[in-house]
C-alpha cells in the first residue's frame, strides 16, 4: 500500500520538472495568410528536423452524453478542405463521430515548443477517395485492415494472429480489395491555432477562426486571425 509519504514523494517529482521554453516567437507580421500555409510551413520544419512521426496527431471526440476519449491518429493528407486521416469505422472513434461529429485534433511538437490546435466536424471521405488510398497501403496493413475487428474485444493475442494468416492465404496472389468497415475522415476545421512555447510560459498563441461553414484553407478571406493570452 502506498502511504502519504510516498504520494507527497512522487507528487513532489512530478511538480519539480520544469523547462523553460525558449521557441521562436510567433508574431501576427510572420504569420502566413491562411492556415494551409502556415501548418506545411511549420510541418516541413518538423520533417527537416527528423522529428519522428511528424504526422502524429490526437483525436479527441465524444459521445452524445459526453463521454471523451482521445488517441493518436496518422495525418495522411492536408488539402483546402480539412485534415485527412483513415480508420475502421467500426471502431470506438467512429461511434463517437457518428454520434457527435465535432472533434478536435492536437499536433504536439514539444521537441521544438511548437502546437496545433484544430477543432472543427468531422464527415467520412468519398468511397472512391478511401479506395484509392487503399491501393496505396503496405500490403500488410491492407490486410490487418481486413483481420482487425478494431476496439472489439480479444481473447487473446494468438486470435488476431491466426485471423491474419488465415486472411494473407486467402488474398495470395491476388489485390485486395478495400474492407466496406473501412475508409477515411475529414475534419473540416472552424478554428486553427497556432502555439508556440516562450521564456516564463508566455506563450504565443495565434489563431485562426473560420468565417463560413466550409472554409477554404488556402484563402486569406474566410479567415480572421486572433491572438489569445497564453
Amino acid at each position: 500500500m502506498t502511504n502519504r509519504n510516498d504520494e507527497s514523494r512522487f507528487l513532489n517529482e512530478y511538480a519539480k520538472v520544469r523547462v523553460d521554453y525558449s521557441g521562436q516567437t510567433l508574431d501576427e507580421a510572420d504569420l502566413l495568410s491562411h492556415p494551409l500555409g502556415q501548418f506545411q510551413a511549420w510541418y516541413a520544419e518538423v520533417v527537416d528536423l527528423g522529428i519522428p512521426e511528424p504526422n502524429a496527431m490526437v483525436l479527441s471526440t465524444s459521445t452524445t452524453s459526453g463521454a471523451v476519449s482521445a488517441r493518436h491518429v496518422l495525418l495522411k493528407e492536408v488539402d483546402r478542405r480539412g485534415f485527412i486521416f483513415f480508420s475502421n469505422y467500426q471502431s470506438d472513434k467512429a461511434r463517437d463521430i457518428q454520434q457527435n461529429p465535432s472533434v478536435a485534433l492536437t499536433f504536439s511538437w514539444i521537441a521544438i515548443f511548437r502546437q496545433v490546435l484544430i477543432s472543427g466536424v468531422c464527415e467520412k471521405l468519398s468511397d472512391i477517395e478511401s479506395a484509392t488510398y487503399f491501393k496505396t497501403r503496405p500490403r500488410g496493413a491492407q490486410i490487418a485492415a481486413h483481420a482487425s475487428e478494431q476496439s472489439e474485444v480479444l481473447l487473446s493475442r494468438t486470435e488476431l494472429e491466426e485471423r491474419y494468416v488465415e486472411l494473407e492465404r486467402e488474398f495470395e496472389g491476388s489485390e485486395i480489395p478495400k474492407p466496406e468497415h473501412w475508409g477515411g475522415y475529414l475534419v473540416i476545421p472552424r478554428s486553427i491555432e497556432f502555439w508556440s512555447g516562450r521564456s516564463s510560459r508566455l506563450h504565443d498563441r495565434l489563431r485562426f477562426i473560420s468565417l463560413n461553414p466550409q472554409p477554404d484553407l488556402s484563402k486569406a478571406q474566410d479567415w480572421r486571425i486572433e491572438r489569445k493570452s497564453p
